[in-house]
């Protein structure tokens, strides 16, 4: 069975004979359940434990599930984290590319795996400039550079020169390697009016963003935000971390404040569970509004899910119409099924 035709209700009815913190295994031959189940465990307060592959690649697979509090205690524990949110983004407006995947750090949440050791993975200038185009040309408005740390990409400058021209561009770095030499040049050569830098800060203070990051790279962040002010660009700060970590971001509005970043350019997002997090959000196409997302070697539903094969559109990142269509005949069909509800079936 699938979730839908009828295993929930199934494990749901299973999972009330056993005790908390006992543990269910489900065997499985269907694939869609590895990326639903998680989703159903989360909301009903239980914990997947592991998917082990009996096939190697193909299934069946084995899922342990503990169970946990009921939904209603553990919702009454769970910390309470404010983070940022808004209206989505409309299918078409908003375009990411992975301008590489390596990166000088190697977050403990990173949903790209990105290291120093990571395969680059390099987008051309050429299909940048070629995505930048289509997507103007379709009434596109804000594009977004990410990685991998961009700054680590050789040709930069001219990525997000040839992007920029089009439409405005944001930049997703870590601010820890543009403070001299050829990025330093790369950084000044970006224009003030059409380039955004958002740069991740995840603390107040040196602890939980170098527990997150690695030693000293608060310090270094702090000096990159103040680099990019100085030179006049817009600064974003955007903060990641868990729910039970919230109180060791310290008071990092004030740190904002004292940098001059405006509280509309703040945001703090929750971990996902892709790349190197094991925990975290998780996220599916049920689950999570589309942001067409770009790299060298395909396209995908959204930015944080560039490691996970389910949530891939395309082999080949152009043309973006392509990208686009497929991702809208999915999207009709979700509201289409969300309008069509549940069907009365009458047996008396």
């Amino acid at each position: 069975m699938d979730c839908g035709s009828g295993l929930l209700l199934a494990i749901t009815t299973r999972m009330r004979t056993i005790d908390e913190g006992q543990v269910m295994m489900l065997h499985t031959r269907e694939r869609s359940v590895l990326a639903d189940l998680p989703a159903w465990a989360k909301l009903a307060g239980h914990e997947l434990l592991a998917v082990v592959d009996r096939g190697g690649g193909s299934g069946p697979w084995e899922l342990s599930i503990g169970r946990g509090h009921s939904r209603q205690r553990s919702s009454a524990v769970a910390p309470e984290v404010e983070y940022s949110s808004g209206a989505p983004a409309p299918l078409g407006t908003r375009l990411w590319l992975y301008s590489n995947f390596h990166c000088n750090l190697s977050c403990t949440y990173c949903c790209a795996g990105s290291s120093p050791r990571a395969d680059a993975r390099l987008m051309p200038v050429e299909l940048a400039a070629s995505a930048a185009a289509e997507f103007a040309a379709q009434g596109g408005r804000e594009l977004l550079v990410t990685g991998g740390e961009p700054f680590m990409h050789p040709d930069l400058a001219d990525l997000v020169a040839a992007a920029s021209a089009q439409v405005p561009v944001t930049v997703l770095t870590n601010a820890m390697v543009f403070e001299r030499g050829r990025r330093r040049d790369t950084l000044e050569s970006l224009s003030r009016d059409a380039v955004t830098l958002q740069i991740s800060l995840d603390s107040a203070g040196p602890g939980l963003h170098d527990r997150q990051r690695g030693k000293g790279s608060h310090a270094k962040a702090l000096a990159g935000i103040r680099l990019a002010r100085e030179l006049d660009f817009r600064v974003r700060v955007a903060a990641t971390y868990f729910p039970q970590d919230a109180a060791d971001a310290g008071d990092l509005d004030s740190t904002l404040n004292a940098l001059g970043i405006a509280p509309e350019d703040r945001l703090i997002r929750p971990v996902a569970k892709e790349g190197h997090a094991d925990t975290g959000v998780t996220i599916s196409i049920d689950s999570i509004e589309p942001e067409p997302t770009l790299t060298a070697d395909g396209a995908w539903w959204h930015p944080v899910a560039v490691t996970n094969p389910h949530l891939k559109v395309a082999d080949t990142p152009l043309p973006l119409e392509h990208v686009l269509d497929v991702m809208r005949d999915v999207v009709t069909v979700q509201e289409a099924a969300g309008a069509q509800g549940r069907t009365v079936f009458r047996c008396t």
